[in-house]
């Protein structure tokens, strides 16, 4: 299994940036899709979520300024993220799940497969 994050990078405060995360090697239409993030010296931290019905689930810190959605015919999940703050600046992970429990979703060990990680660098 593997899932390859992508389209981190560099922008201003009250920028946009889209995070792409495609899955392969796993039956991507059933497994629930999450996005989390990380700083150095803190816990990785739950974004969103989407389950394999497209239900979705989002941080407070994020509700109204990011959108998780997912393509299952490309087997990639997005994370559109809006109005960026540089709170927001951290290392993006992409994971997928078995799990359908959204409030169990919400914690990372309860996550099977992860991708790599793509930075996110928002400027004042």
């Amino acid at each position: 299994v593997q899932l390859q994050a992508s389209g981190g990078g560099l922008v201003q405060a009250g920028g946009s940036l889209k995070l792409s995360c495609v899955a392969s090697g796993l039956t991507f239409s059933g497994n629930t899709i999450g996005w989390f993030r990380q700083v150095p010296g803190r816990e990785r931290e739950f974004v969103a979520a989407t389950r394999y019905n497209s239900d979705t689930n989002y941080a407070d810190s994020v509700k109204g300024r990011f959108t998780i959605s997912r393509d299952n015919a490309k087997n990639t999940a997005y994370l559109q993220m809006n109005s960026l703050m540089p709170d927001d600046t951290a290392v993006y992970y992409c994971a997928a799940s078995r799990q359908i429990i959204m409030s169990v979703l919400r914690a990372p060990q309860h996550y099977d497969y992860w991708g790599q990680g793509t930075l996110v660098t928002v400027s004042s």
